[in-house]
């Protein structure tokens, strides 16, 4: 075998052996992706009607004081970025697109006359923020993804105690979550939400606003929104983390599915190169041997 097919042979070995990795980790996330959607779908519906009974109460009690409630909240301008990233690698665009978000947001921020105060959960966006030397205020990695329940609740009293917090070193006046929202196994979205002050409504552009029901409120508005407001940032947080999830697992499966194929090209290619250079040699051997006999028959000489 001669030394250019052995090149040929070495680099079909190695794609296999990456298509073989690529393989697997597809398989893997496409059988997490079912579970991470009904998660998804299980805390939902509580995120929603607790943001639309925190709406009520905000909309239909006029005299209601509540730090989180004031939209006028300017003690330090310091504005608390939550940014959710993946951990591991092999995920696609999905932890480059939340930190695209993330910047734009940061640029807004600064543009205004405000200090974005970052907190981060994965090693995508912590490495890239540390790299560039801007350390975050708090990070989370590394994570697990049976963990994120107690990790929304750690995140929501860390920030909580931070938007409530007098120190100015560590007050923040508002509270943004950057995030990926899960549409299907196909379609995810990088979101900006901003969870403090309240008063913003979350909708798509071109949505209408949503109108929230009168409630009666026992024993007063006050009280019902101390009870609500940490379980509401605990519920958000929560939320946007499984969604998260849910859409790197399915970026993931996308990336893999592309490098396997991407693979199986590369395959095919060296292959066909290989079989080009294997006929390449055997037809210069040929021509050798025909040539080493045309040229003892010229000299007349016969072998024995």
């Amino acid at each position: 075998m001669g030394a250019q097919q052995r090149v040929y042979k070495k680099k079909i070995r190695s794609a296999q052996g990456m298509k073989k990795i690529f393989k697997a980790q597809e398989m893997i996330a496409a059988a997490r992706i079912t579970k991470a959607h009904a998660r998804v779908r299980a805390t939902t519906p509580y995120a929603d009607a607790i943001t639309r009974a925190v709406g009520s109460v905000a909309t239909h009690s006029e005299e209601l004081d509540h730090p989180f409630l004031a939209e006028d909240r300017t003690l330090t301008n310091r504005v608390g970025v939550l940014l959710i990233t993946s951990d591991r690698g092999m995920a696609g665009s999905y932890s480059p697109n939340a930190i695209r978000e993330a910047e734009e947001l940061r640029n807004l921020l600064t543009e205004q006359g405000k200090e974005p105060v970052l907190y981060v959960v994965g090693r995508k966006g912590d490495s890239y923020y540390r790299f560039r030397g801007t350390v975050p205020q708090q990070s989370w990695t590394p994570y697990k993804e049976e963990e994120l329940p107690s990790l929304g609740r750690e995140i929501a009293s860390i920030v909580t105690a931070d938007l409530t917090d007098d120190d100015p070193t560590r007050h923040i006046d508002e509270l943004y979550v950057v995030g990926t929202r899960f549409l299907s196994r196909f379609q995810q979205k990088s979101t900006v939400a901003r969870l403090v002050p309240v008063g913003v409504v979350d909708a798509e552009p071109g949505e209408a606003k949503p109108v929230y029901p009168l409630y009666s409120f026992h024993p007063d508005p006050e009280t019902v929104m101390e009870e609500l407001m940490p379980r509401y940032l605990e519920a958000r947080i929560i939320n946007i983390l499984l969604q998260s999830m849910a859409s790197e697992h399915a970026s993931r499966q996308r990336a893999m599915k592309t490098a396997t194929d991407n693979a199986e090209t590369q395959i095919r290619k060296f292959t066909r190169l290989a079989n080009s250079a294997r006929q390449a040699e055997i037809t210069q051997e040929i021509t050798e041997i025909v040539g080493g006999a045309d040229a003892l028959a010229g000299t007349g000489r016969t072998e024995r």
